[in-house]
């Protein structure tokens, strides 16, 4: 599926997954990006299987503070080791992004659960396209996850489409490819699990070329633990996501808020009105009052609404002219 892009990228994109498109990936410098929090089992494994899929590349690892040994056994397997001591996958995501410049970034997790050996194929992809992000989505993830992931990610897929005219597949996906613009900038906010869906509703703002391809996905090594908290977690993508739609869509977002405080004032001030047509009297004004102070309540939002469409009006030019001054997505020569 294509997220910004037209019919001709998408085609060079589903080509070069099929045929498995060597592109000019040679000729790209590749940094492989691994955050990691406690993922000594499994992390030694996944660095030698990125270095087997893509020999020319600097594989990174990020230990999130971990409390075993992941630093060293990632070192020992030729890993190029950073630290970030704040706790959070988003605090990660934002200082590789920071850090290390390159022209193709691959993100991963560092519990082995994403299949390293079709790195080329996303890499490929992006440059077929070309593309700015390419999501990795998981195949059978309903028979590898805890019970409730795949049913919530369905949830908050359609949610992000409701929220905001388009969607993804997959937007918890941690296994992406993304641009030099796409990473340099990207206004990153999230702390901790929400990252991948702030970047999902970051590429839809600015409508950015991006596809999605469908990979295999695996039960984590043993040893390791997800460290994602299913409700905990999942109230903080849900609140981050309004959060976003209020950034990005806030028309939408107070316009609705006003119509919930205009049906609640009609609901409260029709039975007053009725019976001050009948009656010539208003028994209840308490009522009336109450009615009128959420009618005001009401257009206050929806002025709010109008002024604040106006800002992220502004905010997404600017914010589109960043990504457009900053280069040019990684391509084949023949693109």
């Amino acid at each position: 599926m294509g997220v910004g892009g037209d019919m001709s990228r998408d085609g060079k994109a589903a080509e070069a997954q099929r045929t498995g498109y060597p592109g000019d990936r040679s000729k790209q410098r590749i940094a492989v990006l691994l955050p990691c929090l406690n993922e000594a089992a499994a992390i030694g494994h996944v660095v030698e299987e990125f270095r087997n899929a893509l020999p020319d590349a600097d594989i990174f690892v990020y230990d999130n503070a971990s409390t075993d040994d992941t630093a060293a056994v990632a070192a020992k397997a030729g890993a190029i080791v950073r630290n970030e001591p704040a706790r959070g996958k988003g605090y990660v995501v934002r200082r590789m992004f920071a850090d290390i410049d390159a022209d193709i970034y691959l993100m991963a997790d560092g519990d082995g659960t994403y299949d390293a050996a079709s790195a080329p194929r996303l890499i490929d992809a992006m440059l077929a396209g070309p593309f700015d992000m390419v999501v990795g989505i998981r195949e059978d993830i309903g028979a590898v996850s805890r019970s409730g992931h795949a049913f919530g990610n369905r949830v908050f897929n359609r949610l992000l489409t409701g929220f905001f005219g388009r969607g993804f597949e997959d937007i918890f996906s941690g296994y992406r490819v993304f641009s030099n613009r796409f990473a340099k900038t990207f206004p990153a906010s999230a702390t901790g699990f929400e990252i991948e869906t702030e970047m999902s509703v970051h590429a839809l703002e600015l409508q950015i070329p991006v596809c999605e391809i469908s990979l295999p996905y695996r039960d984590r090594i043993d040893g390791g633990q997800s460290k994602l908290h299913t409700y905990k977690d999942g109230l903080r993508i849900l609140w981050k996501m309004i959060l976003l739609l209020k950034e990005v869509r806030p028309m939408f977002f107070f316009t609705s808020i006003a119509a919930a405080f205009f049906i609640l004032s009609v609901g409260l001030v029709t039975p007053i009105l009725i019976e001050f047509i009948e009656t010539g009297l208003v028994p209840r004004f308490p009522t009336a009052i109450l009615a009128s102070a959420i009618g005001i309540l009401g257009f206050i939002s929806l002025t709010s609404g109008v002024i604040l469409d106006s800002v992220a009006r502004g905010n997404r030019k600017i914010k589109r002219m960043l990504f457009l001054t900053a280069g040019s997505a990684p391509r084949s020569p023949d693109v």
